[in-house]
């Protein structure tokens, strides 16, 4: 049985504590909270290793709907080990 964690929503997520199996669907949901959350650029922490992982992200943000775009990280963020994603952010509704 798979236990579900929560984890709070930041402007970056490590995907080192992940299985990469779960990577996919995790990115998925990411994104779409992070969107929600008001965030237009978020970072994505992969690792630098084989590049298997980092492959499978860029996958992800490819055909994601909220994606703009998305480059490596600068070398204060983690350079090859991390991507930064551009999405569009939803705006919260402004109660009346």
């Amino acid at each position: 049985m798979n236990k579900i964690v929560r984890y709070p929503i930041e402007d970056s997520i490590d995907l080192h504590t992940f299985r990469p199996n779960e990577v996919k669907e995790l990115l998925n949901d990411y994104l779409e909270a992070a969107g929600r959350k008001g965030f237009a650029e978020v970072r994505i922490i992969h690792g630098k290793g084989t590049g298997v992982l980092r492959r499978m992200v860029h996958s992800v943000l490819e055909t994601h709907r909220l994606v703009i775009s998305f480059n490596q990280a600068g070398p204060e963020a983690g350079g090859w080990g991390a991507t930064i994603a551009l999405i569009k952010a939803k705006k919260p509704k402004k109660k009346p």
